[in-house]
């Protein structure tokens, strides 16, 4: 599916499809298009939508975790968004967490895949190198079971962004936001539906960090696919999709939310 990008006050952001409202939060390396085999699922029958992160061009005194929520708390303002499912992979998972704690009344179900909040291994236990284009290349292929994921078009995006001063600098200052900020007391005041979707194989948030994200949220469902890395949803997304909208039926919204 060949996705849109709308720019609207500044923001960049895909929005495909009518109905609920499914928000899908990226990762720190990731783009819009990690998401594109779950939109072209979930938009016949829900309104899906993805806002660009400012991971590489935020100021540098709000690139943190606090900095990103705002943003998306100002996405969602924009666009006038209610009765919210939040989607996110790895970094895009953590500031979901965040976001659903501080809007509790908007947020009714959570997916979570590859999230960050409790433990992470970024980029294989290093910061990027700069300047050697196979140590990127195996570094982005670390992410996924099968490194053919990991395609040149990915890895030349890494590449780019490892090469530029001000994309890296912002780039390390939020990782180490997110490291920072272990979320494992704060969960367990999420009741909301929570799926959780992990690879088998992830190498960065690895099984053992689901276990604990399901052991934390109260209302969690914990679903492992084998052969699968960091990105569930790129790497299987048939088998990712399938298990979100068994969730998203066993879940259904409020009958208020969908009459207000």
């Amino acid at each position: 599916m060949e996705l849109t990008i709308k720019s609207e006050k500044g923001f960049e952001y895909i929005d495909e499809g009518e109905g609920e409202v499914l928000l899908l939060l990226h990762g720190l390396f990731g783009a819009m298009s990690n998401w594109n085999q779950v939109v072209a699922h979930f938009s016949k029958s829900y309104r899906v939508l993805i806002p660009m992160m400012p991971i590489y061009t935020i100021s540098i005194h709000k690139a943190d975790l606090g900095g990103l929520v705002a943003f998306i708390e100002e996405f969602v303002k924009m666009k006038g968004l209610r009765d919210l499912t939040l989607v996110g992979n790895s970094l895009g998972g953590h500031v979901g967490l965040i976001y659903a704690l501080k809007h509790k009344k908007q947020v009714h179900r959570l997916a979570l895949t590859g999230s960050s909040g409790l433990f992470e291994n970024g980029m294989g236990g290093s910061y990027p190198r700069r300047g050697s284009y196979d140590y990127i290349q195996e570094k982005v292929a670390y992410t996924f079971y099968d490194p053919a994921v990991a395609t040149k078009e990915l890895v030349d995006d890494v590449f780019e962004i490892t090469n530029s001063n001000a994309k890296c600098l912002r780039m390390i200052t939020i990782a180490r936001s997110a490291q920072r900020h272990n979320m494992a007391k704060e969960v367990q005041q999420i009741d909301i539906p929570t799926l959780l979707v992990w690879g088998l194989n992830d190498t960065i948030t690895p099984p053992l960090v689901a276990h604990e994200f399901n052991r934390l949220l109260p209302n969690s469902e914990l679903r492992f696919i084998d052969r699968c890395g960091h990105a569930p949803m790129m790497e299987h997304p048939e088998i990712f999709n399938a298990y979100f909208e068994k969730f998203l039926q066993k879940h259904p919204l409020p009958t208020k939310s969908l009459t207000a």
